[in-house]
């Protein structure tokens, strides 16, 4: 594939189911590469859970004013009085020099703006991510992305180690049939065939790559390992997703109401349905939510404005009345789902939420000023000691990185790691 000219030529554009394997600019050679896209025990797991929301929640509202156990449930976080014991509010905790207000909402779990991660030693990873690449194939889905209400001002909250934002599961139908809807036959063969095509194609263009590396500077040495490191990542993909193709999957008495729903107050209950259900049985173990609004109505009882509408609020009365009952209603959904995970014992002395860890926030501290200072983070479950309110003080200048509680997940996910993002060690008063 080296031409006389030292030319490297692309001819080929390849469609498939996979991820993207993004080919960098090489300096020593004539011309830019082009993106290639190619398809493709007895203890009791963790699991781990990210709800994140597009416009945060109103600080007034979600943050209590006294610090210890015995705070007074703050007005948005009423709905979750009976669980006090199975959760933890942190304040004063953020990503380090980030901004942008909803330009930077994108950052939300990995504390690193998407357009900055070529300079980072893993990307703008998202703590979900990492975590699904300790996981691997140890269930028929590594992760699950779910969306409510369309794109986001800075593309999705879940990022792989390569500056990638991975797309949503579309609907409520395609996640039910994904997660227990058998596939064709017909299709598992169209299916089987395809990835042995594209386990081909990665033979090629790895052997393609590894000829171009004595016309290549140190430089592009360095971009092509990054590079031989993305096709790694596909090859697993690729591996997982042809060794879970023939293995049946769960049967539940769970089924999506005829019609589907059509507004956010009704669609919200079931995703959330759709997780515990996921994570009861094993399909996955790594799930983000991302509830950006609503693409028709909202269905919520009093509400007449578009979601995008109501953070912005300027002090206005009937916005901030119409933005409670949205958060209220966030707030009520998420307690309905701690405790669906709380009733469901999975062993002896473990409930699901024992064994998973949910995280409740936004990227973006305070929507109406566009700060993104001062998250609104909630960590429930996950077998950590829970029931206060915690605020972390300035060290520095700056406040307590948010990857410090998200470095302390991953260690309690099973991983013997000692940085995260721009974690500066765990966050102390958890255990």
């Amino acid at each position: 594939m080296i031409s006389s000219k030292n030319q490297f030529s692309r001819r080929k554009f390849l469609r498939g189911s996979g991820a993207l394997v993004a080919l960098p600019f090489l300096e020593s050679l004539a011309k830019p590469m082009k993106a290639i896209a190619v398809t493709g025990g007895s203890v009791e797991p963790m699991r781990m859970v990210a709800v994140g929301l597009e416009y945060s929640m109103h600080p007034g509202g979600f943050f209590p004013k006294e610090l210890g156990r015995d705070y007074e449930m703050p007005k948005l976080l009423k709905p979750l009085e009976g669980l006090r014991d199975d959760f933890t509010v942190f304040s004063s905790v953020d990503h380090p020099g980030i901004k942008g207000g909803h330009g930077a909402t994108h950052t939300f779990l990995s504390g690193i703006r998407s357009e900055l991660a070529a300079a980072q030693p893993e990307g703008n990873i998202s703590v979900d991510q990492k975590a699904a690449e300790f996981v691997g194939s140890n269930t028929r889905y590594r992760s699950i992305q779910l969306n409510t209400g369309g794109g986001s001002y800075g593309g999705g909250i879940s990022w792989s180690r390569n500056g990638v934002t991975l797309p949503p599961v579309p609907d409520l139908q395609a996640l039910f049939d994904a997660l227990f809807v058998e596939t064709p036959e017909s299709r598992k063969a169209r299916l089987a065939e395809s990835y042995r095509l594209n386990s081909s194609i990665l033979d090629v263009v790895r052997k393609d790559a590894h000829s171009l590396q004595k016309y290549l500077s140190k430089n592009d040495l360095n971009k092509l390992d990054e590079y031989f490191t993305s096709v790694r990542e596909v090859e697993k993909r690729l591996s997982m997703s042809e060794a879970w193709l023939n293995k049946a999957k769960p049967v539940v008495d769970y089924e999506l109401p005829r019609p589907l729903p059509t507004t956010f107050y009704d669609e919200v209950p079931l995703y959330f349905d759709l997780m515990k259900l996921a994570l009861q049985t094993d399909s996955t173990r790594i799930m983000t939510y991302n509830i950006v609004g609503w693409k028709s109505s909202s269905g919520l009882s009093g509400v007449t404005k578009g979601y995008h509408d109501l953070p912005p609020h300027g002090q206005d009365p009937e916005k901030l009345r119409q933005l409670e009952v949205v958060e209220l209603f966030y707030s009520r959904q998420l307690s309905r789902f701690l405790e669906s995970l709380k009733n469901l014992q999975v062993s002896k002395d473990e409930s699901l939420l024992d064994k998973t860890m949910v995280l409740f926030g936004s990227g973006i501290g305070n929507a109406n000023s566009h700060s993104n200072r001062n998250l609104p983070l909630l960590l429930a479950g996950g077998g950590f000691k829970h029931g206060e309110h915690k605020e972390y003080q300035k060290s520095g200048g700056n406040q307590t990185p948010a990857c410090n509680l998200y470095l302390s997940m991953l260690q309690r996910f099973g991983m013997e790691i000692d940085q995260f993002g721009t974690s500066t060690g765990t966050l102390e008063g958890i255990s």
